[in-house]
């Protein structure tokens, strides 16, 4: 037996000593005091919306992008990028700062607010998450927590934030990795969980 299938057969059998008889329930489902933030209309109208001109459209459109969100209630700076196939959960829970580029299919799932600064990078597929749910609990709680990048920040290509995170400013975290925990500025963040690799330093 390697040193790998002992460990996993001890780790089951703390496993099994410590578990309780209640499983998870997930039609008891309890989303709590979740706040969608807006009514079914104005909901309805973006899904239509994100659909044909964000996920659809094969054009960027930053200026228009820009105009339909903020009269959906987003905060929108001034030079917003947006590319093709960006998916903003809700537009009334976004804040974003001026010359912010947004890359093609990253994923702002803001259930919670999102609040991105300046000179802001959120690259290719990188997803920014508010929501989480208590495994604890066999009603699988709804947990929503805000995100904040602040100014200069880059998230790298595949890259994914989680909730309650919040990123300092002109810290880089690097293609693919996960940030579970607020990050310092002006550092470079590697891995799942990101740790710090180096300084940040911008000639």
């Amino acid at each position: 037996m390697s040193e790998s299938q002992a460990k996993f057969g001890a780790d089951q059998s703390v496993l099994k000593k410590e578990s309780r008889s209640i499983p998870v329930d997930l039609s008891c489902y309890n989303p709590g005091q979740f706040d969608r933030g807006a009514g079914v209309l104005k909901e309805g109208l973006w899904l239509v919306v994100s659909l044909i001109l964000f996920r659809l459209c094969p054009f960027g459109f930053s200026k228009l992008k820009c105009t339909v969100l903020r009269a959906l209630g987003a905060s929108i700076g001034r030079n917003v990028t947006i590319k093709p196939q960006v998916k903003i959960t809700f537009p009334w829970k976004l804040t974003v700062g001026d010359n912010v580029w947004l890359g093609e299919e990253c994923w702002l799932l803001n259930l919670e607010h999102v609040v991105i600064g300046s000179n802001v990078c959120i690259s290719q597929r990188a997803v920014l998450c508010t929501g989480s749910h208590d495994y604890k609990r066999r009603t699988f709680d709804l947990i929503t927590r805000p995100i904040k990048l602040e100014d200069g920040v880059w998230i790298g290509a595949g890259c994914w934030v989680g909730p309650g995170v919040t990123i300092g400013s002109h810290s880089v975290l690097t293609l693919g990795s996960a940030a579970t925990r607020t990050l310092a500025a002006n550092g470079v963040f590697r891995g799942n969980p990101a740790v710090l690799e180096k300084q940040r330093i911008i000639s």
